[in-house]
This record gives C-alpha cells, structure tokens and sequence, in this order.
C-alpha cells in the first residue's frame, strides 16, 4: 500500500540577509500512519561549506538545535510542551517559516511504500554531498 507523505529540507542559514544556506537535515510526515521523523547530520562537507559562508557561525549552538528535531519529531515528554501535539501539529510546527539560522524549505508531497526508506532516500539526494 502506497502511503502519501510531505517533507521539508532542513537548512542552516548562516546569514539569514544573505539568503545563502547549506542542506543539513530532512523531517519527513505522514500523518495518516502517524510517522514523523528528521534525519538530520552536520558533516565535514556542511561544516567546511558553512565556515566558508559565515566562519563566526556558532557550530555548537547548531548542532544544539539540530539535535532537538528528532525528538521533537518522536514527541512526548523528552520534546517538551510541543511533545504533547499530534503528528500533523507538530510537523507544521517544525516546518513553520522563521527568520533564524535553522530553517526548512517548502513542503513537498512524495508517495512510496515505505516511509523510513522515503526519508533515507530523500536525505540522500538532498542532504549527502
């Protein structure tokens, strides 16, 4: 069976006047099989790529708020007030445009037989370098 999915590139935006961003991640959604998850990683390419844009960017601050996508994602207690949201509540959250370093692309639509591979798949051909 063939489940319909959105998802949203994870991007960090070292100078948010510049427009410029590096792909670091990939939260993946489908509501009507309660599946949300990110897949996030901050690489030698990324890093070598965002020190290049901006060398002063706090990389740890990054790697801070990029660990909190997943358990976000996984929701409960372990994601705060925002774990107590359904999937689709949460996945909007996530997605919700903002003018920081950490932000996500458009929605996309996707359809495929199995979501994890879905999101590895995604995460491949959008994140990996």
């Amino acid at each position: 069976m063939r489940s319909t999915y959105d998802y949203a590139i994870v991007r960090v935006v070292p100078r948010v006047e510049r427009g410029e961003f590096v792909n670091v991640g990939v939260i993946l959604s489908c509501s009507a099989n309660g599946f949300l998850k990110a897949k996030v990683e901050l690489g030698t390419a990324a890093l070598t790529a965002l020190h290049a844009l901006a060398p002063e960017l706090d990389i740890e601050q990054i790697r801070s708020s990029l660990t909190a996508l997943p358990l976000i994602c996984a929701g409960g207690p372990e994601a705060g007030a925002i774990g107590a949201l359904s999937v689709r509540e949460r996945f909007h959250w996530l997605v919700a445009p903002r003018s920081t370093s950490l932000q996500t692309s458009a929605v996309h639509t996707g359809r495929c037989q199995d979501l994890d591979a879905a999101l590895d798949c995604v995460f491949d051909r959008m994140v990996r370098r």
